[in-house]
């Protein structure tokens, strides 16, 4: 008996079943073209997994405002046939079992708050960086998601007159850069490491990633001062950049003479499996009316 968890994603649908406090059955997807497609392939899971487990209830981690209240998913995202529509109700009637949703980057956070590197933190801010930047708000280990659900959307934030947060704190249009310069084509963490190594491009492209980051950062602390900024993302794993990102963040305290603030910049502890397993905590909150959101 548990929770069957969905996360879907801009290129496939990652799954797994929640039963006596661990994940299992992990495994995925394609993202289909269409709806009708996608509540196919979901609800063919579903039959499998249910064949060998009681499934009490279904656990979505999605892309965009995530609005639990009217059960749809609002704003905009890499799928956008999941959008406007009452959704939860749809999978509801499909299923035949309580549904909750909740957005992807906030089921990561959850996880974090739940069982990883903030589980025993009152206060922390998600930091996500990948095609672009977001997050997630947790005060008093509850979700913040702000009167328009647009809590934790950092990547909006612009740091100079033209560009954001997601424009220039993004591991990926970093290293589009890159190979748009060297017509190369290299991915992920080679920029890091090339930079390391001396290549004067990738050092420049990485210094003004970490800047960005930082910038970000900073802002953040001083308007939350949470004490915990937990990094997510795949350059979470890369310790170099936690240490540059953190080297880039001292000195910009140090030049705006806020050397009080004190703050501990965590990587993630849970990596793919992250937004099922938070997915499934917000289930788990939401369907026993413990009230998570503030």
């Amino acid at each position: 008996m548990g929770i069957l968890a969905f996360d879907i994603g801009g290129s496939a649908v990652k799954y797994g079943f929640w039963e006596k406090d661990r994940l299992v059955r992990q495994q995925a997807f394609s993202l289909p073209k269409d709806w009708k497609a996608m509540t196919t392939e979901l609800n063919a899971v579903f039959e499998q997994i249910s064949q060998e487990h009681e499934i009490t209830g279904v656990a979505l981690s999605a892309p965009g405002l995530v609005n639990e209240t009217i059960g749809q998913i609002q704003g905009i995202s890499a799928v956008p046939y999941i959008h406007h529509f009452p959704i939860q109700q749809e999978l509801s009637e499909l299923f035949g079992v309580p549904v909750t949703m909740e957005n992807d980057a906030n089921c990561a956070a959850l996880a974090e708050v739940w069982l990883g590197a903030a589980k025993d933190a009152e206060h922390c801010l998600f930091f996500v960086i990948g095609t672009g930047v977001g997050g997630s708000v947790i005060l008093n280990r509850k979700l913040f998601k702000g009167q328009n659900l647009f809590g934790g959307e950092f990547g909006y934030m612009f740091l100079n007159d033209s560009a954001s947060l997601s424009d220039l704190g993004s591991s990926v249009k970093a290293v589009k850069k890159y190979n748009q310069l060297t017509k190369e084509d290299i991915h992920g963490q080679e920029l890091f490491e090339r930079a390391e190594a001396g290549d004067p491009l990738a050092d420049e492209l990485a210094e003004k990633f970490y800047r960005a980051v930082a910038l970000g950062i900073y802002n953040l602390l001083v308007c939350f001062d949470p004490g915990l900024i937990v990094l997510g993302g795949g350059v979470s794993a890369n310790k170099v950049v936690l240490k540059q990102i953190k080297k880039h963040l001292n000195r910009i305290l140090l030049e705006r003479s806020v050397t009080a603030m004190t703050y501990r910049l965590e990587a993630c502890v849970f990596g793919n499996d992250a937004n099922l397993i938070g997915a499934v905590y917000h289930h788990m909150e939401t369907v026993g009316k413990h009230e998570i959101y503030c």
